[in-house]
């Protein structure tokens, strides 16, 4: 139950804060606020390189929470010295009282080279994973020499020990069976269907398994876009088509991997002269007959791994993800206050033998 004690925490359900391309970090106190009030479980934090500093969000909205699980979902390792994003994490640790887990993604190589770095290697992810709990448990590392880079001499002042649980953001296989192996979680990615989810979590459980690993201690979170018809329908093209088609333009070879789509499909998406001209990403800076155009180029399957229409269907659609076997479910693409009339149609079906998670995201066990 949250700290107020009037809602009972739904702690298997997330939602990403200062949801779209919100130009508004202040935003971040409302969202907690209502988050809370709502019963939702945990607020997750995407970085971007403008107004969301990840390290600036989490702080406010640790600052301003009570209940709430809180996790970055993604930063980078490569982006900060290893010592500040350590004592990022344990102020947090510190600062939420155990509630925050750090999540690491591995970003986009094109622009990591445009700012001088080099692309992140599931190598460094393991290395990363095993410095920052070291450090965490105030050991001192001295004269490393890997994929991270160099470092004579790494520990975080003062005696410190804390258990900072850490989430993997995965598309392909490899990198999910890799959570597994050595994250305490793993964040899926938004518009998998449902051979592509119950793949991702073979894989999780798979590297798991191979490492000598519990698999069901590793917490698996599905992304679920969830845009109910409540939402004007101009902000539902952008939720929809317009966030799938970013994605596609992005790193559209990978989403078709993971979902077996067909390839031909996305070559005609990436030819299309709107789509290969557009500046920016569309699903910020279309306008409505835009969308409406590319949306022609979407197959209705594509889109269909969203939960939209009324409250009670986007509800079925969050339990199915539960079903297919994900402990939790971060509905994306809504601000607590989008996703107000849908929690209590998801409360009305809400299985009594669900598990008890958490609220840290990054934990599968109280």
């Amino acid at each position: 139950m949250n700290q107020s004690g009037s809602t009972p925490q739904l702690t298997e359900l997330g939602f990403y804060m200062l949801a779209g391309h919100s130009d508004n970090p202040r935003a971040i106190v409302e969202d907690v606020r209502e988050a809370e009030a709502l019963g939702l479980g945990s607020g997750f934090i995407s970085e971007r390189f403008n107004y969301k500093d990840a390290c600036t969000i989490s702080g406010a909205a640790g600052a301003v929470s009570n209940s709430l699980g809180l996790a970055t979902g993604a930063t980078n390792h490569n982006t900060r010295h290893p010592m500040v994003t350590a004592t990022f994490a344990m102020t947090m640790d510190k600062l939420t009282g155990g509630r925050f887990s750090l999540g690491l993604g591995r970003g986009f190589d094109g622009l990591f080279k445009s700012m001088g770095l080099k692309p992140i290697t599931g190598k460094q992810f393991e290395d990363a994973a095993d410095m920052f709990r070291r450090l965490w448990q105030g050991e001192s590392i001295k004269g490393y020499d890997g994929p991270l880079g160099q470092f004579p001499n790494l520990q975080l002042h003062g005696p410190m020990k804390a258990d900072i649980p850490l989430s993997l953001v995965a598309m392909g296989e490899k990198t999910q069976e890799l959570a597994g192996r050595c994250m305490d979680a793993v964040i899926l990615h938004t518009f998998f269907d449902d051979p592509a989810v119950e793949k991702a979590i073979a894989a999780v459980r798979r590297g798991a398994e191979q490492a000598g690993r519990d698999p069901d201690s590793v917490r698996i979170w599905s992304i679920l876009a969830t845009v109910g018809d409540h939402i004007p329908e101009d902000q539902r093209l952008k939720k929809t088509v317009g966030r799938l088609a970013s994605y596609l333009r992005g790193y559209g070879d990978m989403m078709v991997k993971a979902n077996d789509w067909d390839p031909a499909v996305l070559t005609r998406f990436r030819e299309d002269d709107f789509v290969k001209n557009f500046k920016g990403a569309i699903d910020a800076a279309a306008t409505t007959s835009e969308l409406e155009h590319v949306a022609t180029l979407i197959p209705d399957e594509w889109l269909a791994t969203a939960a939209v229409g009324t409250p009670a269907q986007c509800a079925k659609a969050i339990q199915h993800q539960l079903d297919l076997g994900a402990h939790s479910v971060i509905l994306h693409g809504a601000t607590p206050a989008e996703l107000a009339p849908i929690l209590p149609a998801y409360r009305a079906i809400r299985k009594s033998d669900i598990a008890s998670l958490p609220a840290n995201p990054g934990k599968v066990s109280l």
